[in-house]
């Protein structure tokens, strides 16, 4: 396997953008289906690739104990500026990675997909977890609408397909809800909660030109991440709340 330069990947290419307008807006609903199964700020909190620090910046005015671990050192550069001093950051794949801290709270999110051994690090992850912490596992949904319609449309040859644009930026999977529970049950994880996140018959780029208009009301998108719990297999992504 050739030797993966991260900085790279994180780079638009020439089929998709690596994040969208949307991706943002979809973090601040990552981060409302969380918060329920949050107890304690005061914990110390785990977050496993950053990008460009959106969900860091979140994190960070809520737990004074955080941790980033991230393998791009170009977005750990650029995170850094975002976040106070008070955040610790570590360049390093999960892979390489052999620290013994343990955390209270520990987020992989939009992460998981982008790796070569999934499992692997699962397990890892597990080890990391305090006896009564919480894993936060988030993926983007095979099962999306907008990426059924895609398949219908003949663009991509079916649900969980890696699109060369995805290939590109790194992506190794596609997951649905029964593939991620399966991954996090080999690791030796119990799940406790499975849901969606924000139901979703739109790409990404569809919703990003929608949002430069007043077609979308702040209600209509709240609707959407409140539907999407009726309907988890239609989401935009997909998580589940593990324990050891």
């Amino acid at each position: 396997m050739s030797k993966r330069d991260y900085n790279k990947e994180y780079q638009d290419n020439t089929e998709r953008k690596y994040s969208y307008d949307f991706d943002t807006i979809l973090r601040k609903y990552m981060l409302q289906a969380v918060e329920p199964f949050v107890a304690d700020y005061n914990g110390a909190a785990l977050e496993m690739g950053c990008f460009k620090g959106d969900f860091t910046t979140f994190l960070e005015k809520q737990f004074n104990n955080l941790t980033v671990i991230e393998a791009a050192d170009e977005l750990v550069a650029f995170t850094k500026e975002r976040v106070g001093e008070q955040v610790k950051f570590i360049t390093s794949t999960f892979e390489d990675y052999h620290g013994d801290n343990q955390y209270d709270y520990i987020f992989l999110m939009h992460t998981l997909e982008h790796l070569d051994k999934p499992v692997e690090v699962l397990k890892k992850t597990k080890q990391w977890l305090n006896k009564n912490g919480k894993l936060f596992l988030i993926c983007p949904n095979a099962n999306a609408p907008s990426r059924q319609i895609a398949v219908k449309m003949r663009l991509i040859t079916h649900n969980a397909a890696v699109t060369p644009g995805e290939k590109e930026h790194g992506h190794r999977n596609t997951y649905s809800l029964d593939t991620l529970e399966r991954e996090a049950f080999q690791a030796g994880l119990n799940t406790v909660h499975r849901t969606g996140i924000f139901f979703k018959a739109l790409a990404n780029y569809q919703w990003d030109k929608i949002l430069q208009t007043d077609i979308v009301s702040q209600e209509y998108l709240d609707g959407c991440f409140r539907l999407g719990h009726l309907y988890p297999d239609l989401c935009a992504s997909i998580m589940l709340v593990c324990t050891k």
